[in-house]
């Protein structure tokens, strides 16, 4: 077996499972992970999960496209000058189609960019501990810890009311 070991701890109710949440943390076990069958704020909030810097790939590709924009169609116009009638040949209002488009698809791109950089797909909970009742109805609260915090998650755990514990090497 390896060095760390997962402890699972099923629930059917959500204020019991941040109970839960709330006690390990105070127990000094940090590395939790929640499985829950519906998005719940007030779990996001006990896990203290951290805001995704997806946000500013966003603003600097938004940032990008828009200077992209800007520079493509005022090189163009000072490079081939049409002149009509009295009317500047740099004028920023019919150049807004083109600055807007830029800067929503280099946004996009951007996005999808810093999700797949920061999206840590690969997730360090086996196989063997996801049970197929976190989607339908129950929530679980799965711990990894050295084989020695192992019976003071069992003890939380079991002194929470978990209806079922799982433990197994990671």
């Amino acid at each position: 077996m390896s060095e760390k070991q997962g402890v699972l701890g099923i629930f059917s109710y959500v204020d019991v499972t941040i109970d839960t949440v709330k006690k390990l943390k105070e127990a000094g076990f940090n590395n939790l992970r929640v499985f829950s069958p519906v998005p719940n704020h007030e779990i996001e909030e006990v896990m203290d999960v951290p805001e995704s810097p997806v946000r500013f790939f966003t603003l600097f590709g938004a940032m990008l496209g828009a200077a992209c924009g800007v520079g493509f169609t005022v090189l163009m116009s000072t490079d081939w000058p049409i002149s009509v009638s009295a009317k500047p040949i740099v004028s920023l209002p019919p150049f807004m189609v083109i600055i807007f488009e830029l800067t929503i698809l280099m946004g996009a791109l951007s996005t999808l960019l810093g999700l797949l950089i920061n999206s840590r797909i690969r997730n360090n909970a086996p196989r063997t501990m996801y049970d197929t009742r976190f989607s339908v109805d129950k929530f679980g609260v799965m711990i990894t810890c050295s084989k020695d915090g192992v019976e003071g998650a069992q003890d939380i755990l079991n002194s929470q009311g978990a209806e079922e514990i799982k433990v197994d090497g990671i």
